[in-house]
């Protein structure tokens, strides 16, 4: 009997091929990644760890359907056997894994290469791709933001200053470290300077400045294109003619930045108590 597996009808390709875009980044950073997959509202969330930042990086994509496939325990040797499960829409609790962010890109990519040979670009915008089999989950991954409860806080500048006080602190950094006497030039003294740096708050909002660094080496704080869709799950899924630039939220002793094309988490003191997974839902 083959073991059940999902299959995740994407609503639009293009939202699929940033979702990609993405885990390639993941993997840029540690290429035994892991991600956690999360569906609810007709939105899948992938939450990832980029190892050198601290912070979750969270990209969200919407879908048409979740559906199972499971082959009869009578018939072990016949093709699986669709179905659609009770979550077939994205409701709630539908789709709840942690699987290994190369095996999803693989996935992703074998859809996307599979719907252009067979010429259904054309004629369909979506994309159906199968779930790897489940990992066992790094620590980070049962410990998530909290689901509700995000309030506004003094939102952090805009797109420009923030990518500015990136590239100072990466200048400063490399001045710094230039800088060294060649017997101070070690890995513990460079990442004494780098934690300093990037744990500074940018402005008074509190967000440490990994933060934002994350975001930009994601790809989060790119142009916002003209009539781009909600595809960071916190919209209808319409098109929009300005997304809203940045915004930041706090809530269970999280802070979360959030942009048109994806959002990065920290935790803050006095974390206490919510921590059943970030909502993938409009705040």
């Amino acid at each position: 009997m083959t073991a059940p597996s999902q299959e995740l009808h994407f609503a639009d390709a293009g939202e699929a091929a940033d979702l990609a875009a993405f885990l390639a980044r993941l993997i840029h950073y540690d290429r035994a990644a892991a991600v956690r997959l999360q569906a609810g509202g007709g939105v899948l969330a992938v939450f990832g760890r980029p190892p050198s930042f601290e912070v979750l990086a969270i990209r969200t994509a919407r879908l048409e359907a979740i559906v199972g496939t499971e082959a009869a325990p009578d018939t072990p040797h016949t093709p699986n056997t669709p179905h659609t499960s009770a979550g077939a829409a994205g409701g709630a609790g539908a789709l709840d894994t942690t699987v290994s962010a190369g095996e999803f890109a693989d996935a992703l990519d074998t859809a996307r290469a599979a719907r252009t040979t067979d010429g259904s670009e054309s004629r369909d915008r979506g994309l159906v791709v199968t779930v790897p089999q489940a990992v066992t989950g790094p620590p980070w991954a049962g410990v998530l933001p909290p689901r509700g409860g995000w309030r506004r806080v003094t939102g952090p500048p805009g797109v420009d200053e923030v990518r500015g006080a990136v590239a100072a602190a990466v200048a400063e950094f490399r001045a710094r470290d230039a800088a060294l006497p060649e017997e101070r030039r070690t890995r513990a003294e460079r990442d004494r300077i780098g934690h300093e740096i990037w744990s500074r708050t940018l402005g008074d909002t509190g967000l440490p400045l990994r933060a934002v660094h994350a975001a930009q080496s994601l790809g989060f704080l790119r142009p916002v294109r003209a009539a781009a869709p909600a595809a960071t799950g916190h919209g209808s899924g319409v098109a929009t003619a300005a997304p809203e630039p940045l915004a930041l939220l706090a809530a269970g002793g999280w802070l979360r930045l959030r942009t048109p094309y994806g959002s990065i988490a920290v935790r803050t003191q006095g974390l206490s108590g919510g921590l059943s997974g970030l909502s993938v839902t409009p705040v």
